[in-house]
């Protein structure tokens, strides 16, 4: 147990800034990844298996909403699902530090498969709206489409906004409790948890409308920041 605690101590020194980190990556993902990063460092594990395990929870939860009628027991077990993968994204990275065995193909490999899950993430649900749901009014599977859109945009170019400032050493933002907080809507976690109340038509839809607001006025403000800032 000691040489666990010490190596979960180790992980804490070894965390990423918090600044402009969403509330629930910060207060329960990072915590949650790294206790699984701790146990994969103390087993010899590698980053990348750590990326493809969080995959493996992932996508088959995703293929099941596409899939299966949504239900009490689908609901519980996709959101569990989708938020132990969450937390594997964020151990691989601190698992990486920690052995500073970082690489560009597992960064890539990271990235790659973060992609895929914001595509599919929305997909499914688009499909699962077809299917399964009674819709008061077809324009909602256009919903799905924008969420995604949204995403990818945020994604895209929040690590091109990223690389960017490394490149021209434009000062990172400053850490606040308040921001986390403001920042959850779009938080993937939070998405994770919406799934929660797949079960229920109308409180899903409700939840999955008022996120899918949210991250467009949020992908406008960003957008808009971003670029002042680059300038």
């Amino acid at each position: 147990m000691g040489g666990f605690i010490e190596t979960l101590r180790h992980m804490t020194a070894a965390q990423k800034p918090a600044s402009g980190v969403p509330a629930y990556t910060l207060l329960v993902n990072r915590p949650a990844g790294r206790v699984l990063a701790a146990l994969a460092y103390r087993l010899g594990a590698t980053p990348n298996q750590l990326t493809v395990l969080g995959a493996l929870f992932t996508f088959p939860a995703l293929a099941a909403v596409a899939l299966v009628r949504p239900g009490p027991g689908l609901s519980v077990c996709v959101c569990a699902a989708l938020a132990v993968g969450f937390a594997f994204d964020a151990a691989d990275g601190q698992l990486a530090r920690a052995q500073r065995s970082g690489s560009p193909s597992g960064e890539w490999l990271d990235h790659v498969l973060d992609c895929f899950k914001l595509v599919t993430v929305h997909l499914v649900v688009l499909v699962s709206f077809y299917r399964f749901f009674s819709l008061p009014s077809p324009a909602w599977l256009l919903a799905p489409l924008l969420f995604e859109l949204a995403t990818v945009v945020i994604f895209f170019a929040g690590i091109l906004t990223e690389q960017l400032k490394r490149r021209t050493a434009v000062p990172a933002g400053s850490a606040s409790a308040l921001r986390s907080v403001l920042l959850l809507p779009v938080d993937y976690g939070v998405t994770c948890v919406g799934f929660l109340f797949l079960g229920s038509q109308h409180v899903f839809l409700s939840v999955y409308g008022t996120l899918l607001l949210a991250h467009l006025l949020f992908m406008a403000a960003f957008l808009v920041k971003w670029y002042r800032e680059l300038r």
